[in-house]
């Protein structure tokens, strides 16, 4: 993400692209600097009055946003679908994801940020949880709805105003995200649409109306971000990428983990900084796994992503299908082994298996984003673990076994946000959602998600 000093005052237009059939879909015209400035006041101007908003208004609200997303479920995902390929269940299953989201923040967030008592020397102490105001979230392309709902339900309901930069190519989901707030009555300016480029980014951030900053997206981006924010004492939740791995052990059962394996990497087009993107088979089944595995993705239904069967679509963008392209190809000329896929039509890649790889190849150093999963074999657990963390990133780990006591035990010896057992790793509203390393810092989602972008003020009485 590139960040010019100074913000010139002119208006410039960004266009998004069906990146199935290249058609073009919308031109939007990007904010002013004056007109980024007087939305900025506007919301500081609501976070006044929200603040003061009782809890049970709050939710009121919330749950009717759930309803909203049900209810004109189809409507949304199709946009998400046409701006960035998603094939259009899984665009629906989207929206029903925002709508839980809704309900959990909804239903707990009161419990969430109750006072806590401490008993100490005082007649009473607590720590009371207050809002910031209003909070900047920048929002990637993969999971256009998700991604911001995880951050705007949480932000929202604990009294804080949100604020969005999507990305340039979803720009009709950011404006659907404000209407779904709009539509079900929140005040005006509770949540706010910012139409801009990465260049505008730094001179949102240094506004003193902005409070706190969240992102979802790269090691790049999510650096810049942090420095911005940090030269001005802004606090920061960083989602980054990640390389999780799916560990397959001997004892496993082999049919439900190749489901799982195959959902894991390939569901979204691979597109998941979440998905499970090193394959490691212990080797007494590792020709077995892979052969059935092979078939599997084999089957896997390419093709229009507005047609209700497809599973594979389109990626969000040809640059992005040659990125992958050209990480298939390094680790092919490193010695890996193409067992299916490999190959790229525009902004569409064949799903693709690459075996036989090793720890200093393109495809398990670096995140691929996309539908290519990368093979590499290991003998004992002890090496399994080794090659699971030996990664920049850490955001999380899968292990499949029927010896879930045994593994459970070895938890804590995995560098990673997550350790799933016998599942892929997904989010989840009730559970805290986030990374270490290269794959960021701070908490999304649970009780710990709502937490971040709050005061936890102490209170001590004395009589």
């Amino acid at each position: 993400m590139g960040f010019s000093l100074h913000l010139k005052e002119k208006m410039a237009q960004k266009t998004s692209t069906n990146p199935y059939t290249g058609a073009e879909i919308a031109t939007y015209k990007t904010l002013t600097k004056t007109e980024i400035k007087s939305k900025l006041e506007k919301a500081e101007a609501r976070y006044h009055s929200w603040r003061e908003t009782h809890f049970a208004k709050r939710k009121k609200l919330m749950m009717a946003a759930a309803s909203e997303l049900r209810e004109n479920s189809d409507e949304y995902a199709t946009t998400i679908t046409q701006e960035m390929g998603k094939p259009i269940s899984q665009s629906r299953a989207e929206v029903e994801k925002c709508a839980w989201v809704c309900e959990y923040y909804a239903q707990q967030a009161e419990d969430h940020l109750a006072n806590e008592l401490i008993e100490t020397d005082a007649h009473k102490s607590y720590v009371s949880y207050e809002p910031l105001g209003v909070v900047l979230a920048i929002m990637p392309w993969n999971y256009p709805f998700w991604q911001v709902f995880r951050f705007a339900a949480p932000a929202l309901m604990a009294g804080n105003i949100a604020v969005l930069k999507h990305a340039s190519n979803v720009f009709g989901n950011a404006l659907n995200i404000e209407k779904v707030f709009k539509r079900v009555g929140f005040p005006e300016h509770c949540f706010t649409t910012l139409l801009i480029g990465s260049d505008a980014v730094e001179y949102v951030i240094e506004n003193p109306i902005i409070k706190a900053v969240t992102l979802t997206g790269s090691g790049p981006a999510g650096g810049a971000v942090a420095a911005t924010a940090g030269a001005q004492i802004k606090k920061t939740v960083l989602e980054l990428g990640g390389n999780n791995a799916l560990i397959v052990l001997e004892d496993c059962d082999m049919e439900r983990t190749l489901d799982i394996c195959v959902q894991a990497r390939f569901q979204n087009s691979g597109q998941s900084c979440i998905a499970g993107k090193r394959l490691l088979l212990q080797e007494s089944i590792a020709a077995e796994f892979l052969e059935r595995l092979v078939v599997k993705v084999r089957e896997l239904k390419s093709g229009d992503p507005m047609e209700e069967d497809t599973f594979i679509g389109t990626m969000a963008r040809i640059d992005l299908a040659e990125d992958l392209e050209n990480q298939v190809s390094e680790t092919m000329k490193a010695g890996a082994k193409l067992e299916i896929g490999g190959k790229r039509h525009n902004a569409y890649f064949e799903p693709t298996v690459v075996s036989a790889v090793t720890s200093d190849m393109v495809m398990f150093k670096e995140e691929t984003f996309g539908p290519a999963l990368s093979v590499t074999t290991f003998n004992s657990l002890e090496d399994a673990v080794g090659l699971s963390n030996d990664s920049k990133f850490g955001l999380g780990v899968s292990i499949f076994t029927k010896d879930v006591e045994a593994i459970e035990k070895l938890a804590y010896k995995f560098t990673e946000g997550a350790v799933f057992i016998n599942e892929l790793v997904k989010s989840d509203p009730r559970l805290p959602f986030g990374g270490v390393k290269e794959s960021g810092y701070g908490r999304e989602l649970s009780e710990h998600g709502i937490r971040e972008f709050v005061n936890r003020k102490t209170v001590y009485i004395n009589k």
